[in-house]
């Protein structure tokens, strides 16, 4: 993204944290959501997003565009930080949309941390994807990036509805729709990531032969946490096809110290001779 971009992006979220602190949950995932909506109509609406980001039309114009065509349509705080967005300068008409779904997966967050269930949405998140992969032909529908994100919203909606925080549904369901462009399964990883980072802590996704008693648990995310200088949170998979060890990823850092590792490089060396 454009530094232009990003200092829009900024302006867009001093108005949604400044507004946070007197807001309530429920008006911060109705801001959030609203704002999901404002990017999908921005998807779909090419023309307006180019006017809206036209650098040659001033800010005033722009804003009074935006405010006019959401009248009605979402409550005061949404309007509020989209018209903080087109009031900016985009390298690209894309890069608007971007900025409105980065600020709506924001104020979901906002939410969420704001009734104290944020570590329950982080958690939720990475769960529900686990259970995603775990079904070869759940995962292949809401993977289809050729099929409507709106009808595999619908079906994760159907599928979280009752079972999980408010905010985890909606941002699961955002990720059929590709968040930042990504794919469904690549979308929920970076929401368990951006839930983390809310709370000040990295992700760390363990992957052991069998399951690590509450004990190991807390060691690994002691040692891992002194290593980062901050809180790690652990995603465990279990995966008996390591055979034995395990294998932690943090961000692009990888150690792998699990058996199947150690058979292969094995393996590798015999043939190499």
């Amino acid at each position: 993204m454009s530094t232009t971009g990003r200092e829009s992006i900024e302006a867009g979220r001093a108005v949604l944290e400044a507004a946070a602190s007197s807001a309530s949950a429920e008006q911060l995932t109705e801001c959030g959501d609203q704002l999901l909506g404002v990017t999908r109509f921005l998807v779909d609406q090419p023309r307006l997003r180019r006017a809206l980001s036209d650098p040659a039309r001033a800010a005033d114009d722009r804003e009074g565009l935006v405010r006019r065509l959401l009248a009605d349509e979402v409550g005061a705080l949404a309007a509020d930080v989209v018209a903080a967005l087109v009031r900016g300068r985009w390298g690209t008409p894309s890069e608007l949309v971007g900025g409105t779904e980065q600020l709506a997966v924001k104020a979901l967050l906002l939410a969420a941390e704001k009734d104290g269930s944020l570590a329950n949405v982080e958690d939720e998140l990475f769960r529900f994807g686990r259970l995603v992969d775990g079904d070869a032909e759940l995962s292949s529908v809401l993977g289809a990036t050729g099929s409507d994100p709106k009808g595999r919203a619908g079906l994760v909606e159907g599928l979280l509805a009752g079972k999980a925080e408010p905010v985890t549904v909606k941002l699961a369901a955002a990720s059929c729709h590709g968040i930042g462009g990504r794919s469904f399964h690549a979308s929920l990883a970076h929401l368990v990531e951006a839930a983390a980072a809310a709370r000040d802590e990295s992700v760390a996704y363990v992957t052991v032969a069998k399951p690590l008693d509450e004990a190991g648990e807390r060691q690994l995310a002691a040692k891992l946490s002194l290593v980062y200088g901050r809180p790690v949170a652990l995603k465990v998979t279990v995966d008996p096809a390591i055979v034995g060890g395990i294998r932690v990823q943090v961000g692009s850092d990888l150690w792998d110290g699990s058996v199947s590792r150690r058979l292969d490089e094995a393996r590798q060396a015999l043939a190499g001779r």
